[in-house]
């Protein structure tokens, strides 16, 4: 496939994954609501996603999927199984290791993670029993992320991508029949939520696995030894995972400061939740695809195609997060009224979600452009150099989140996470372009100015249509009146963006096409595809 259609491939099923998502995220804010047990649940499942980006998503990844892609370019596919065998035992150890050890001290670890509610004995109470129940899904998540490393790598990107929808249905078909039941205590309703997390984990993977298994590359897991290929993985992974800690320390910070205030957890989780969707769609699609894609061109010697699908995937990102980012800003009270407002979730929670949701929206091309810029260093095993940008962007974002916070509340909070996120794009880029790794043409400044100028065009279109239906999107509306009214205005607006995209020469429909359609020449299929 070339490169625009893996794009497409994953995500498509990102999208499917973030639908599901927001239903369960809807009958989630129906049953528990912007509530001390709501923030007890989400500060109890960011936890274990804290270690899961740690060493799955986080240092596993970025050292391994290098060296895996180069040794099935340069040494075939047994040598590259082999490899896969050795450091996926040592995954597995750390792993186990973490488990047990947080299941002992997990009392001790959550007066440090959420110190705000030591004040509260029986919220503090609640979220170290449900941390205790899902911290197991690290372990669950993190072999299946390995998994998915290996397929991606091989060019199969199905499995890894749908694995989030059957967590998604998973805790969907735990959430309707607690929807009905309305049970009298939220704790209960906290923890069936909890056990339908782990279950899903497990789902996750069981398919992955399945993948895996017919693809014939399954890694035989062995007690762990030290070898030159072990050790060269841990030059590699020892700084990922210290960028991976400073970016978790990032949001262990942010925990800890919305912990001091009432209800800040759960308003930056549902917010998180929106921002989330475009960053899955295009930021983690692009990511995904792009690193075995440019660890295939470097380990072959084809740096000008590393550098060409570096600058796609760039343009690309922007076209499709640039008014993705727009569209939150401009209009975020109708979107989270008509995904979440109902049940315990009142029209004041919408305002204040609303504000964290423009915080984020700021930020995020940025987030999506960190996803489309380090695989230009880890594609090149350098995971130094994004460590210590990480470590820069993150002591500015406690710092802004410290100064904003008592004024601004969850509004500071997202605001600091996006302008660090754009300090870690400006560092990124600059480097790489000295580096002469990734340098953008005039044409293509031409096209991102073009396409950032759409966009606000499209912004005012929504602006504008929304003020228009305020009286349709005032609390208490029938709600399939919103719903209607929600998905006319943005269809217009994508009709709106894509027209003037095509018209202005940002990007020619026709052109966007034939790229999806387009193949990856045989000579660059990776073996065992």
């Amino acid at each position: 496939m070339s490169l625009y259609r893996n794009f497409l491939s994953v995500g498509g099923l990102t999208l499917v994954s973030r639908v599901a998502g927001f239903a369960r995220d809807a009958l989630m804010a129906a049953v528990l609501g912007i509530s001390p047990v709501a923030d007890a649940f989400n500060a109890a499942f960011r936890f274990p996603n804290l270690f899961r980006r740690l060493f799955a998503e986080g240092a596993f990844n970025t050292a391994f999927v290098p060296m895996f892609s180069t040794a099935l370019e340069q040494q075939g596919h047994d040598a590259a199984k082999e490899l896969a065998s050795r450091i996926m035992s040592w995954l597995v150890a750390a792993i186990a290791v973490v488990t047990i050890l947080a299941e002992i001290f997990m009392p001790q670890i959550m007066v440090w993670f959420v110190p705000g509610f030591a004040d509260d004995p029986q919220k503090l109470e609640l979220t170290v029993f449900l941390t205790r129940v899902m911290f197991p899904y690290l372990a669950c998540m993190s072999l299946m992320s390995a998994y998915a490393a290996i397929l991606n790598s091989l060019g199969r990107y199905f499995a890894s991508a749908f694995a989030p929808v059957v967590l998604n249905i998973v805790n969907i078909a735990a959430l309707v029949p607690l929807a009905f039941l309305n049970l009298p205590d939220q704790a209960d309703t906290a923890f069936w939520i909890a056990i339908a997390t782990m279950l899903g984990g497990i789902a996750q993977l069981a398919l992955v696995y399945g993948a895996i298994r017919r693809a014939g590359f399954v890694p035989r897991l062995r007690l762990p030894r030290f070898d030159p290929d072990v050790r060269r993985f841990w030059v590699l992974a020892i700084p990922a995972i210290l960028a991976g800690g400073i970016t978790q320390i990032n949001i262990f910070v942010g925990t800890i400061i919305a912990s001091t205030s009432d209800n800040v957890i759960s308003i930056l989780a549902y917010a998180d939740r929106l921002y989330q969707l475009p960053l899955g769609i295009v930021g983690i699609a692009i990511g995904t695809v792009l690193l075995p894609e440019l660890s295939r061109h470097i380990g072959a010697g084809r740096e000008a195609e590393a550098r060409a699908s570096q600058s796609q995937s760039l343009l690309l990102a922007m076209l499709l997060s640039l008014p993705a980012a727009v569209a939150l800003a401009t209009i975020p009270v109708p979107i989270i009224r008509v995904l979440f407002e109902r049940g315990q979730f009142g029209p004041e929670d919408t305002l204040l979600t609303a504000q964290a949701l423009v915080g984020y929206a700021v930020g995020l091309p940025a987030f999506v452009l960190v996803r489309v810029l380090q695989p230009g260093f880890f594609s090149r095993q350098d995971t130094r150099t994004p460590t210590v940008f990480a470590g820069v962007s993150v002591a500015a974002n406690i710092a802004i989140s410290l100064w904003l916070f008592p004024t601004l509340q969850h509004l500071g909070i997202a605001l600091a996470t996006s302008a660090s996120a754009w300090l870690n794009v400006l560092l990124l880029a600059v480097f790489l372009r000295r580096r002469g790794h990734f340098r953008m043409s005039l044409s293509e400044w031409r096209r991102l100015a073009t396409i950032l100028l759409v966009a606000m065009v499209m912004g005012a279109v929504l602006y504008l249509l929304a003020a228009r239906a305020a009286a349709i999107f005032a609390p208490g509306q029938s709600i399939l009146l919103q719903v209607v009214a929600l998905g006319a205005i943005c269809l217009f607006g994508a009709l709106t963006y894509f027209t003037l995209a095509h018209f202005s020469g940002a990007q020619s429909l026709g052109g966007l096409v034939s790229r999806l359609r387009r193949r990856r020449p045989k000579s660059q299929t990776p073996a065992g595809s």
